[in-house]
């Protein structure tokens, strides 16, 4: 078992505990069964982005304390130098890059993601879905992407803009796998 694994459920249980959720209202909340929401806070499964996502809005913290143990602390700016965004590997073989890690109050969650090509995805894509929207920018490679019933193959140089509260998924196309800019927006909280 991986020890971030662990430690990210680690922090998630505390975090439920402290503010006196119960199991099944995280597992409503984040769309998965009493028993995977569980088996997720045990650590003997690794997270989805949309699993921390929800996790990290429920609890109002932002997404970085779960990951990191630590609260963004800059508010002017941040820089991240290429190829230093917070790590997050997730939903087999995504790579994701935080872009604003250290930033608080983030009112968006930007991301460079790396999609690994897997031919057995491309007939049937996992498609998740989370509050707020989202903005994809393909850098290299082409991407198949989701969006309720509808269908886009983008390629380099292209972008779609969504509802992220429709089940949406995506899959690179070409064999070198797909990279591309990811930006989540986050629901104005009233």
């Amino acid at each position: 078992m991986d020890l971030r694994i662990d430690e990210i459920a680690e922090r998630i249980r505390a975090l439920r505990d402290e503010i006196g959720y119960t199991t099944e209202e995280m597992a409503e909340v984040t769309g998965i069964s009493k028993e995977e929401y569980e088996e997720s806070e045990k650590g003997k499964i690794d997270f989805s982005f949309t699993f921390l996502y929800k996790c990290a809005e429920k609890f109002n913290v932002d997404m970085v304390e779960l990951l990191t143990g630590e609260n963004p602390h800059l508010s002017g700016y941040t820089v991240v130098r290429s190829g230093k965004g917070l790590p997050m590997k997730r939903r087999k073989g995504f790579e994701y890059g935080h872009l604003a890690s250290n930033f608080k109050n983030k009112m968006a969650e930007p991301f460079l993601v790396n999609a690994p090509f897997r031919a057995d995805e491309l007939s049937s894509i996992p498609l998740s879905s989370h509050d707020g929207q989202e903005f994809n920018y393909v850098l290299k490679g082409s991407l198949r992407f989701v969006h309720g019933d509808n269908v886009e193959e983008l390629k380099e140089g292209d972008s779609v803009f969504y509802d992220s509260s429709e089940r949406h998924g995506m899959a690179a196309l070409t064999e070198g796998g797909c990279l591309f800019l990811a930006v989540v927006l986050k629901e104005e909280r009233r």
